[in-house]
């Protein structure tokens, strides 16, 4: 591997170039801050910030299940990082869990992505604060590639997508109102306290642009684990804004998302919305639910006594909504490999409701769609196998030879949840996606 550090003109379009220079790969993956972490008040608790943009393009090598009877796919990329001990790029996707609990996924997939993928990449490039640090694992040097990617014109052009039909759900309103209310009754049964239901949205026979949808859609939303990635003919258009899992040493960070509301262009209207949410007990309950699950989950992989809250009840502005955010944290025991610590914790509660199996069996049973990518996490793995996943919400999940486009979006239910809020919130939460996609 070759590396060199070098200075950035802070006016360039960097991610438009980035954007350009992959459109000649048939793999990559560009993750991207979208400055979020110099937006926001520096005060605000610790952000765990590595970098404002980081791309990788092409494949020298892939992990991903060799069968569909794989049975550990987390020891499969455990020996591969060993034997290439290369950074890594790619996802886990939700269905994942039937390897670490029986269970099962069994719903309709129009996608058809591998349950995992991750690549090591040919050629790396790292942004922070004007400062880009290119590194090179072919014989192509560094800045080399560097250069090429400066001599990139991006000529931006209005996205226009092609279908036949509108954003069409699994579920009419009224249907989803009442598997709401079998959820809630689920509940009022004792099989859970809470559970993280959601809906697929889709669009047959169109024909997109991902990088024009990417470009339009980080201008909506500009959310700090946004993820663009390329595989096999079919690319993931994530514009989410939380992390799942970090670690750094033997550091482990996790910083789970409940509780939602609406963003006001009005100041006044928005601080009250934004106490709404902070003193709203229902979202309390969510979310401290979901902390607590999150400390059980760490503390499988973690030194006794090592896990702590370190925020609850954070409140952060993101372009369409306000988002209640704990950061939780804990020390690695040195025994367990790094990969343990991430299949301790997957998938993530804030996904999945809890009790987290008791959850995973009714989703299973009452949503109409295999999840696959969404509510995965994608992210990075350095050389040390330290690294970062985000959770995959608010994202387009498009394959560009069926020209099937694919949207999940969800809610926590709970005892207290009142079916029509759901549905509104679910509309809130995809109101982003709408506006890219240019529908009204």
């Amino acid at each position: 591997m070759n590396q060199v550090e070098i200075s950035i003109v802070p006016e360039e379009p960097i991610l438009e170039k980035l954007l350009a220079v992959a459109k000649g790969f048939d793999t990559f993956c560009i993750l991207n801050s979208n400055d979020f972490y110099n937006s926001i008040a520096k005060h605000a608790a610790p952000l765990y910030h590595d970098f404002d943009i980081v791309a990788a393009f092409g494949a020298l090598k892939v992990c991903k299940p060799e069968t569909s009877e794989q049975n550990d796919f987390f020891e499969l990329l455990h020996q591969f990082h060993q034997v290439e001990n290369s950074p890594l790029f790619g996802y886990f996707s939700y269905d994942l869990k039937n390897q670490i609990e029986k269970l099962n996924s069994d719903n309709q997939d129009n996608i058809g992505l591998p349950e995992a993928y991750f690549f090591i990449p040919e050629y790396i490039i790292w942004i922070k604060e004007n400062k880009a640090v290119i590194q090179s694992f072919t014989e192509l040097l560094p800045m080399d590639f560097y250069q090429n990617l400066m001599r990139q014109e991006w000529e931006h052009k209005q996205a226009e997508h092609h279908s036949n039909s509108e954003l069409c759900s699994r579920f009419s309103k009224e249907e989803y109102i009442q598997t709401v209310e079998a959820l809630r009754n689920e509940i009022i049964a004792g099989e859970v306290y809470e559970i993280s239901f959601c809906q697929e949205f889709f669009i047959e026979n169109i024909l997109i642009s991902p990088t024009e949808l990417y470009l339009d859609l980080m201008k909506i939303s500009p959310n700090p684990f946004s993820a663009f990635l390329k595989m096999e003919g079919k690319y993931i258009i994530c514009s989410s804004m939380e992390r799942f899992l970090k670690k750094e040493g033997n550091k482990l960070v996790s910083q789970p998302i409940k509780g939602t509301i609406r963003k006001s262009v009005n100041p006044e209207e928005d601080q009250i919305l934004i106490q709404t949410l902070k003193n709203d007990e229902k979202e309390r309950a969510e979310n401290v639910m979901i902390v607590d699950l999150v400390r059980n989950d760490l503390a499988k992989s973690s030194k006794p006594g090592s896990v702590k809250v370190e925020e609850l009840f954070g409140i952060y502005p993101f372009s369409q909504v306000h988002q209640m955010i704990s950061t939780i944290s804990s020390e690695l025991r040195p025994e367990v490999p790094w990969t343990e610590a991430i299949k301790n914790a997957f998938p993530m509660g804030s996904m999945t409701g809890a009790p987290k199996i008791s959850a995973m069996k009714l989703l299973e049973q009452f949503e109409r769609s295999k999840r696959g990518v969404f509510s995965g996490a994608i992210g990075y793995i350095n050389e040390v196998g330290d690294f970062d996943f985000n959770v995959v919400i608010r994202t387009l999940i498009y394959h560009s030879h069926a020209q099937y486009l694919s949207v999940h979006v969800g809610s926590a239910i709970t005892y207290d949840s009142i079916p029509e809020k759901e549905f509104e919130e679910c509309m809130v939460k995809i109101s982003g996606i709408k506006k890219a996609l240019k529908i009204s």
